[in-house]
Order: structure tokens, then C-alpha cells, then sequence
């Protein structure tokens, strides 16, 4: 099949970032996307504005396009298996089914012997006095199942709270997760195309402020054990999932020295943008490559990178870094800046000794 057009569910950063790099390789691309003025849809084509389940639209939009492709996991599983009935999606519903429900990936994590925090799925309010007992704790973390993002959707609880209490602001299926005492949290990236070609990005070291991604740093400063372990559980977790595109794993470093998988991302991911300018092809040059069964040569990072997200009001201090020779300033074209707001990031390289 011949490749013209690619499209895109969801309109924001990451699906802009998607289309540069498709428009960079001579691809169009239409995105689909309930919000107007979306940053992706200024960047590409066509943009068809309609809910997730708006059969008529999907089927319009499907019918424009070569290949689709989501930009966030919350694509409803329902839209990606209607529109795979008309034209491929990568990656296909089955590790959007996996990433979207806490207690199915750990579950998935678990029965290919990728290790995670433990856990337990909280069906009662004894759910908890059981796993502070089991766990030898005084306190856990407490997550909605679905739609967990940035820090939403969890809460810490401690043994001699009002239970009850906790469990009235969290809405859903929940479940309980250990507390990890982690020394760093990293991440690394895959894509993989139908050829089973495979390759990786990272590992990257994350930091965080109020529960959203501050900076990033590559190369991350683990033992190159670990950094070999994490290739290796990525690698492990694309081949189990017959992966055809991209996907993040974030990970753990315990003050013992293990990886602890936290969580899946299907798509890009916003530790891996330091890729954009450190390296030859960027992550979003991977997703695209991946989709479109290219070849997947090697990555190659010809410096080191740092990454700053621009958060909120952050991005009115962009003047500052535009007069730095090392920053790569990226803004996402969003017409508000509001609190916790990803706006844009910059990028900070060095290059690599010879």
C-alpha cells in the first residue's frame, strides 16, 4: 500500500510534533480532534472537528487518510477498533486496551516478567487495612483505574485516616499501590515497525514538580547495567505486544538498585523530546517511520540533552532562552496559558565529545 496521507487522533503537542516530522518525509496529514484551533491541526492539512464517537465523521476521516495513529492514550477503544474496520491503526487497540486501565497493565506487566510496584485492586475499604498489613505500611497510594494523568486521580492515604472519606473524592474502579522508595524515576522509548524492526531511545531521567514532568536529562546518570535492563524490558514489552509504531516505558530506580515498571505510555512522549535536537531522527521521526513500515535505523545522538517544559505562565518567559547559542525553543501554539498547562518546552544541548 502506498502511503500519502496519514492521519492523526487527537490535536494537541504531541500530535503537532507528529506532523512536522510526516510533513518532513512528504506526508499529509489530517488530524481528527473535538477542539477547535487545536496546536496539531496548525500544523497539518485538514483537521476534521467532531467527538470521539461521531461514527459519520470517523468514517470520513478514515476514508481521507493511508494510515491513523493516536497522539494520547484516551482515545476511546471503541473509536480505534470502528476506524480499524476502514483503515489500519498503529499502534492497533489491544495495547491501547493494556495502557488505559491501571490493573490490565500491571497485570500485562506482570505475566511477561517485567516487575512493578506491588499492588492490589481495591474492591472494599478492608482492601487497604489488608495491603498496609500485607506491605508492612503506614501509607499507600490510592489511583483511579482510568484517566490518571499529571498527578490526577490519586491520593495518598495513612493508616488512621477516615478510608471512607478518601474514597468519596476519587470516582471509578480504584487501586492500591505500594509507595516505591525510588532514588530517580526514568523512562525509555521504542519503535518497532511490521518487520519487527526495534529500536530505543534512552534511557532519559525525569524530574518532576507538582506531579508534571519539570525536566528531562539524557543520557540518564544509571550504571549502564540498568540502562541495559531498561532496553531490555522495552524490548521485551514491544515484542509481547506485537508493537507497530511507538511507546514509552517509565520506570523506577530503587535506592537497591532495581526497575520498577510504573507505567505505559502507546505513544510518544514527552521525556523524549530532547530527541528532536540531539539526535539524528527524532522520536516523532520514529513514530512516523514506525507507522509507515520505513526502515528503523539506529538511533544516533550526536549530543547530550536537556529537557524544560514550559508550564503555564512559564511560557511568557520565552524571550529569556531565545538568546541562548544551546536552546532549541519549541512553543505549541496554544492560545491560553493556564495553570499546569503544557506550552511548550526548550531544549538544551551539548554536543558529544569526539
Amino acid at each position: 500500500m502506498t502511503i500519502k496521507t496519514i492521519g492523526i487522533l487527537g490535536g494537541g503537542q504531541l500530535g503537532r510534533m507528529s506532523a512536522i516530522a510526516s510533513a518532513n518525509m512528504g506526508y499529509k496529514v489530517h488530524i481528527f480532534t473535538p477542539e477547535q484551533d487545536s496546536p496539531a491541526s496548525q500544523v497539518s492539512a485538514k483537521t476534521f472537528v467532531a467527538e470521539y464517537n461521531n461514527e459519520k465523521a470517523l468514517k470520513e476521516f478514515a476514508e481521507s487518510v493511508d494510515v491513523i495513529t493516536y497522539e494520547f492514550e484516551n482515545i476511546p477503544v471503541e473509536t480505534v477498533r470502528f476506524l480499524n474496520a476502514i483503515k489500519p491503526v498503529f499502534p492497533d487497540e489491544k495495547l491501547l486496551e493494556v495502557s488505559q486501565d491501571r490493573i490490565s497493565e500491571k497485570s500485562f506487566l506482570n505475566k511477561i516478567n517485567i516487575n512493578t510496584t506491588r499492588w492490589k485492586k481495591l474492591s472494599s475499604a478492608s482492601s487497604v487495612v489488608e495491603a498496609l498489613n500485607e506491605w508492612n505500611s503506614d501509607a499507600v497510594i490510592i489511583k483511579t483505574t482510568r484517566f490518571g494523568y499529571d498527578g490526577k486521580g490519586q491520593i495518598k492515604y495513612k493508616s488512621g485516616e477516615d478510608i471512607n472519606d478518601t474514597l468519596r473524592q476519587l470516582k471509578g474502579d480504584l487501586i492500591i499501590e505500594e509507595i516505591v522508595d525510588f532514588s530517580c524515576e526514568i523512562s525509555v522509548i521504542c519503535a518497532r515497525n511490521s518487520k519487527g524492526e526495534c529500536i530505543t531511545i534512552g534511557p532519559m531521567l525525569n524530574e518532576h514538580k507538582n506531579h508534571i514532568l519539570h525536566k528531562t536529562t539524557y543520557p540518564a546518570p544509571i550504571s549502564p547495567d540498568l540502562a541495559a535492563q531498561s532496553i531490555s524490558m522495552i524490548k521485551n514489552l514491544a515484542q509481547s505486544i506485537d508493537l507497530k509504531g511507538v511507546l514509552t516505558l517509565e520506570l523506577f530506580v530503587t535506592k537497591d538498585g532495581k526497575l520498577l515498571a510504573n507505567e505505559i505510555a502507546p505513544r510518544t512522549h514527552n521525556s523524549g523530546h530532547w530527541s528532536m535536537n540531539a539526535c539524528i531522527h527524532s522520536q516523532f521521526d520514529y513514530h512516523i517511520r514506525a507507522i509507515t513500515n520505513m526502515p528503523l535505523v539506529e538511533c544516533t545522538p550526536h549530543s547530550n540533552g536537556e529537557m524544560l517544559n514550559l508550564i503555564g505562565n512559564d511560557i511568557h518567559e520565552i524571550c529569556q532562552y531565545l538568546s541562548l547559542p544551546n536552546a532549541y525553543v519549541h512553543d505549541y501554539g496554544k492560545s491560553e496559558a493556564r495553570e499546569g498547562r503544557k506550552m511548550g518546552h526548550v531544549n538544551f544541548i551539548t554536543p558529544r565529545q569526539k
